[in-house]
């Protein structure tokens, strides 16, 4: 459960980039923006792989 409160986190501080770069096309938040979502992408592989691994043991 402690990575999926992380990536609750890291989506939800992500939102003010997001806003910065949709709203006023400030390409620095773009850029953070990106490096979050790939940052998103690795934790989301790490829990799928955990409930797999959780799945075959039970």
């Amino acid at each position: 459960m402690k990575k999926f409160e992380e990536l609750k986190d890291l989506v939800t501080s992500i939102e003010s980039d997001a806003k910065a770069f949709y709203d006023k096309g400030n390409k620095a938040a773009g850029t953070r923006l990106r490096n979050a979502l790939q940052q998103i992408k690795v934790t989301a592989t790490g829990i799928r792989k955990e409930v797999t691994e959780i799945k075959k043991v039970n």
